[in-house]
């Protein structure tokens, strides 16, 4: 058996996708893979059962929230620097 999940994540800006897709990406081989759509990070995740979905969805959504962090973390940073 084979349990596919299709997760769509918007950001404020392409950028920012691109930024927290590049952060992830090593942690995507074999059941996770994400591309950008405009400002949307897209991830197809596949999985041998429900319990193992369940588990690479939760890493996958930890890893985008610390990564949406560290990127939030940073425009605001370069948005108090002066000019």
């Amino acid at each position: 058996m084979t349990i596919e999940c299709t997760v769509s994540i918007e950001f404020k800006t392409q950028v920012q996708a691109q930024h927290v897709l590049m952060s992830i990406q090593l942690d995507d081989e074999g059941f996770v893979h994400s591309t950008i759509d405009g400002n949307r990070l897209q991830a197809a995740i596949t999985a041998p059962s429900v319990s193992s979905l369940l588990h690479t969805l939760d890493d996958y959504l930890a890893c985008v929230t610390v990564a949406q962090d560290v990127v939030q973390k940073k425009v605001t940073h370069d948005n108090k620097s002066p000019a």
